[in-house]
């Protein structure tokens, strides 16, 4: 067998793998870089609490919304960007709340990189309700004698 693959007429040969892979993506160098967050989410006693670590971003570029039991937050750091004008990095994260979350008494702050979020949270509620039966007061028509 010769060190030589053969090819199907006008199909380029691939490059040696090497090659591809200094190459890199150009394509995706104008994609800003998105970051995990380290998150801890606590239940303690009637409160829930969300602490994220988000080096180098200050409070004005954190967003945190809530919308159908869900926590969504986001933060980009503002004035840093690529020469394509968009953002270095951004972080973001995603959960559900518990049940009983009292989204809005929600209280947020940021210190020395670490954003903490504090929401009362009520005992749930199961949703089941048993619907006691009762008999009829009076003879039904269709009642047997």
């Amino acid at each position: 067998m010769s060190g030589t693959t053969d090819r199907l007429p006008g199909r380029p040969a691939p490059s040696d793998l090497s090659d591809w892979l200094e190459a890199g993506f150009p394509e995706l160098d104008a994609v800003p870089a998105t970051h995990g967050i380290h998150v801890e989410e606590r239940l303690m006693d009637d409160r829930f609490v969300l602490q994220a670590e988000l080096p180098g971003i200050d409070a004005e570029e954190i967003e945190i919304t809530v919308a159908e039991g869900c926590l969504t937050l986001r933060a980009e750091p503002l004035g840093e960007t690529t020469e394509q004008g968009a953002a270095i990095f951004n972080y973001g994260h995603f959960t559900p709340l518990p049940p009983g979350a009292r989204s809005d008494e929600a209280t947020a702050e940021c210190e020395h990189g670490v954003l903490t979020i504090t929401m009362p949270v009520q005992e749930a509620t199961t949703g089941i309700r048993t619907i006691p039966v009762s008999k009829p007061l009076t003879a039904s028509p269709h009642a047997r004698p």
